[in-house]
């Protein structure tokens, strides 16, 4: 297996790193390489900070690893080596009547990557996260590869785990049937937060996601778009074929005004009696897929984003960080409101009950004090902020936002006592240390 010296980055190229990369072709490449060099695996690098990042050290690209290994027509069971993108088993499978049970914001995630970082999706509140559809996956570890399921610790330390139980070789998915492979949503401007959540609360779809509006202010703060959708029969267009940011943005392309009409625009784009519309399944799943390179109209800087959960009762803390984030005239027209409901696959899984904020901020100076207050007022909150996105919380907070960590730490401990598959987030976080 050859080694490269490589410079990388994670999705929002803020932080960046220079190792050795080495890339297998093959499941049986992975687990040799993985006895001999153990070290984390990374997949696509949607990971926004440094949850992908190893710098100064080795890491094993899954990307050639993207094969269906079965499919039981009868059971809805996929088994999938670890590389394989999201987006590739909605296009194969989608118009056989399957999906994947959770699927985030990107079909460029790996299944492999959906398991450590325990995704969530648009229906988070009905079927729980990624982790929980998974029947078992098998890990490449310097003894050989070991299959583990659930009711093994090592299966809960490796869903939401951070890639911290060693490289994944392939997983085995439980899909879910749909009715039909077109999405049939429904759209509605929402004024404000108080009514946000009210919506939230109340909505009986199986998937539902808000855009909010984050520079809105007054009477208008948290004021949005709620889309509620179905899968369903019927004729759609293809998904549009994907357009490429050539370069990078130059800096006032997301200043305070610039964002603000565009927001003011996009809110108008439904009308005030809302409409429904019906989209190709990668449309509704993988909105900003179609943009390739998206992040790049953040300019040569990049972008943070910052993503909380609050329990309900805490539901307007959401307030309180809006108004902030209104004030500053620092967020991106990137923002979205979801309500989660309890379901988690792992130790270290992000996913609990409550409203979830995401916000993009370019990275300007002014940015880390911003996220590092809304991490504050989450931690007050009693919430936590999502590891996969993550460049500015504190190990003293973690404890607290992941009350099993050093249980988690404990069983790491006992299969990679030296560390081998730390990352740059492990390290920054101290996530791996003992009691």
């Amino acid at each position: 297996m050859t080694w490269k010296q490589c410079d990388y980055t994670g999705w929002g190229r803020v932080y960046h790193a220079r190792g050795e990369l080495a890339r297998p072709e093959r499941a049986s490449a992975l687990a040799r390489i993985a006895s001999q060099t153990p070290c984390p695996a990374i997949g696509q690098r949607r990971s926004y900070a440094d949850g992908c990042l190893n710098d100064g050290g080795r890491a094993l690209l899954t990307e050639r690893l993207d094969r269906f290994l079965g499919f039981e027509e009868e059971t809805g069971l996929l088994e999938v080596e670890s590389g394989c993108k999201l987006a590739d088993i909605v296009t194969h499978f989608g118009r056989r009547g399957w999906l994947p049970a959770v699927l985030p914001g990107t079909g460029f995630a790996t299944v492999g990557g959906a398991i450590g970082m325990d995704v969530h999706g648009k229906n988070h509140h009905h079927v729980g996260s990624f982790g929980q559809h998974v029947e078992s996956l098998t890990l490449a570890l310097p003894d050989g590869p070991r299959e583990v399921a659930p009711g093994d610790p090592l299966f809960a330390a490796t869903i939401g785990g951070l890639g911290q139980t060693g490289p994944i070789i392939r997983a085995t998915l439980r899909m879910q049937k749909i009715r039909g492979d077109v999405m049939m949503v429904t759209e509605r401007r929402i004024p404000d937060l108080a009514s946000y959540f009210d919506h939230l609360d109340a909505s009986q779809a199986t998937y539902t996601v808000g855009w909010i509006d984050a520079t809105a202010r007054g009477a208008a703060l948290g004021r949005g778009i709620l889309e509620e959708g179905e899968t369903g029969p019927g004729l759609v267009p293809p998904a549009k074929r994907g357009t490429r940011v050539p370069l990078d943005a130059p800096h006032a392309a997301l200043s305070g005004p610039v964002v603000r009409s565009f927001n003011a625009a996009y809110f108008r784009r439904v009308p005030e009696r809302g409409r429904t519309v019906v989209k190709p399944l990668e449309d509704f799943f993988f909105p900003l897929d179609k943009i390739h390179d998206w992040n790049r109209l953040y300019g040569k800087r990049g972008f943070h984003q910052f993503q909380c959960v609050v329990p309900l009762a805490e539901r307007e803390i959401l307030r309180a960080m809006l108004k902030d984030v209104g004030t500053a005239g620092l967020a991106s027209p990137l923002a979205v409101i979801k309500r989660m409901g309890a379901g988690r696959g792992g130790m270290m899984s992000f996913p609990t009950e409550g409203y979830t904020l995401a916000i993009d901020f370019p990275a300007r100076a002014e940015a880390p004090e911003m996220i590092r207050r809304l991490i504050a007022m989450c931690f007050e909150a009693g919430g936590r902020v999502y590891l996969a996105k993550d460049a500015f919380a504190e190990a003293s907070q973690m404890d607290a936002m992941y009350p099993e960590r050093a249980e988690w730490a404990g069983i790491l401990h006992s299969i990679d006592p030296g560390e081998a598959y730390a990352t740059d987030l492990v390290r920054r976080l101290s996530l791996r240390s003992l009691p």
